[in-house]
């Protein structure tokens, strides 16, 4: 990851910035850019089922269920923000770099 992943405290969670690029060969989570986290998806950028292919992603990656992951806006962008019901220092040791 090529810099540092913005996360902002929210009430009941965390706030952070997604890049994504659906139509991939596979889904997965490819690193940090300006601070938003870069997620490429399988699925098509029609009815949802990128920003969904999002969502089960970051669920699985977290360790939480899909209700406590949501896009709150850009859905129909590559540049997106979700809300995550886990707090920023939680979230970092899990995506960091090093584990």
């Amino acid at each position: 990851m090529d810099n540092e992943l913005e996360l902002t405290p929210i009430a009941g969670g965390t706030r952070l910035r997604l890049r994504v690029k659906p139509g991939a060969r596979k889904t997965a989570i490819v690193g940090v850019h300006g601070g938003a986290l870069k997620i490429v998806v399988a699925a098509a950028p029609e009815k949802g089922r990128a920003n969904r292919g999002v969502v089960k992603l970051l669920a699985e990656a977290l360790g939480l269920p899909s209700s406590a992951v949501a896009i709150t806006s850009g859905e129909t962008s590559q540049d997106k923000v979700a809300e995550i019901a886990l707090g920023p220092a939680a979230i970092r040791a899990i995506l960091s770099p090093e584990r």
